[in-house]
């Protein structure tokens, strides 16, 4: 394939790098005051990036067609899906940052270029049919997303939760990267191709724990079970609007590149690797939702409940599937609207002077004092739990349809019993809100931004919502299906 083809199969990815860099140039002249246009001109970006992936949403492009430099790069349908959710979370984050900071005095300009700089990691990562061009991918999303959970120079939370999501981050870099030497070793490629090819036969002692080692690297970037220990601590030192982007985009290019990596490269071999993701789905599921029962702090507590929603994504991946991946990417989907709807309502927690909340106790009574913030949460915990009629019921039905259908009723049976559980801490901000004295400190006026975004998710996942299940099931079984048949 000649470089012109692969140039135009990299055309976001590029889009992405020549603003990045323009952004920066323009941060570096301007300073802090040019925030808000680099934050203006890094969602016309992302916007422009994932105009350039519809053709191949639409046509569902999978096989030869899509790779690029010499099967580096695949641009296939699985990826664009998985990009489009990574630039529609970036979007919404960065819409709704300013604000936030500028209460501090602290809107960078470095913020809308971090954001730009990972979602190019993200997408470089989901394109990924080699382990050298993963790597790359991953890393460029990690530096950046370890300056954006310091950003906020003058908290000690955020300082400390750089620090802790940069050593344990270094750690499972370390450790996927091992496991990627290995499977080197033992198979003598570094492509997903070659390395599926040299797999498929019976499985060595050695690519068995280079199997390991990467999923485990990689499930922390998931933050599953038993490697999330990160999350909370994070979550809740981060800023908010980072806070927000790191439970979204990164979710998705982290699970995007699992699923790619176990249905791809270790398809040959479901057996070696489907109890180690069943482990990690189910534990996921029943730590998040136990841990997530005694917070107070409500950033922590969706950091359990993100925790949790993975373990339900992972039962998508276990079923090692084409319906099994379809049902997964919906699920996906849902909770990128669901995460990211919660987080903004989280920034408009606050008072007069702009001081946010974060606590149970200050959302007492809410209803009374700011009734459509409410009713906005009110929906979002109900699609979390997986309450019908909401869109979060629909999402996790897929799942378990799945899991059913490929003859795993007792994973399903499992999964559905554990979310029982997890509906006891959602229905909490319902009785919270709405039946509590009201505690009457969040009386601050809310950003016309944070509305727009809250609205726009709370409408998404509301019984409205279903009007777009028959399109996003198409354009999830296209880029489930470019996973079984690229190879």
């Amino acid at each position: 394939m000649d470089y012109a083809t692969s140039l135009a199969l990299i055309a976001p990815e590029i889009t992405l790098s020549i603003a990045g860099l323009v952004l920066l140039l323009i941060a570096a002249w301007g300073g802090d005051k040019a925030a808000r246009l680099i934050a203006i001109l890094a969602v016309t970006a992302l916007f422009a990036a994932g105009f350039q992936l519809v053709p191949t949403l639409h046509d569902g492009l999978v096989g030869a067609e899509t790779f690029a430099f010499g099967d580096l790069f695949r641009a296939d349908a699985f990826a664009a899906f998985a990009k489009a959710m990574i630039y529609l979370a970036s979007i919404g984050c960065l819409v709704v940052a300013p604000p936030y900071f500028e209460r501090f005095k602290a809107m960078r300009a470095e913020y809308p270029v971090l954001i730009l700089f990972a979602a190019l990691g993200m997408s470089i990562m989901v394109s990924a049919s080699n382990f050298l061009t993963l790597y790359v991918g991953l890393e460029l999303n990690s530096l950046a997303a370890y300056v954006l959970a310091a950003i906020l120079r003058s908290d000690g939370k955020s300082a400390e939760a750089g620090l802790k999501y940069f050593v344990l981050g270094g750690l499972a870099s370390g450790i996927l990267l091992y496991g990627m030497s290995l499977l080197y070793g033992f198979t003598g490629s570094t492509s997903f191709a070659q390395v599926q090819v040299a797999l498929s036969g019976e499985l060595s002692t050695g690519a068995l724990f280079g199997l390991i080692f990467v999923l485990a690297g990689l499930a922390f970037k998931v933050s599953a079970v038993p490697f999330h220990m990160w999350t909370p601590d994070v979550y809740e030192g981060a800023p908010t609007p980072v806070t927000a982007f790191f439970a979204t985009a990164p979710k998705v290019a982290g699970i995007a590149l699992t699923a790619r990596v176990a249905l791809e490269v270790f398809g040959g071999q479901a057996d070696a690797w489907r109890q180690i993701v069943i482990f990690a789905a189910l534990a996921s599921i029943v730590v998040g939702a136990l841990g997530a029962i005694g917070q107070e702090n409500l950033k922590r507590l969706l950091a359990y409940s993100s925790i949790n929603n993975v373990g339900f994504i992972l039962l998508g991946l276990a079923v090692a599937t084409n319906a099994g991946a379809r049902s997964m990417l919906i699920y996906l989907f849902v909770y990128v609207v669901m995460s990211l709807g919660s987080f903004v309502a989280l920034l408009m927690l606050r008072d007069e002077e702009g001081n946010l909340y974060e606590r149970f106790a200050d959302i007492s009574g809410l209803s009374t004092t700011r009734p459509l913030l409410a009713w906005s949460l009110l929906l979002l915990m109900f699609s979390l739990a997986g309450i019908p009629p909401m869109l979060g019921f629909y999402g996790k039905f897929v799942v378990f349809q799945a899991t059913v259908e490929a003859g795993l009723v007792w994973l399903g049976a499992i999964g559905i019993a554990a979310s029982v559980i997890g509906a006891f801490y959602y229905i909490k901000f319902v009785k919270v809100m709405f039946f509590d004295e009201p505690a009457d400190v969040v009386t601050g006026k809310s950003e016309r931004s944070h509305w727009i975004v809250l609205l726009i998710c709370a409408a998404i996942i509301s019984p409205v919502g279903y009007l777009l299940t028959p399109s996003l099931t198409d354009l999830a079984d296209k880029a489930a299906s470019a996973l079984f048949l690229a190879l």
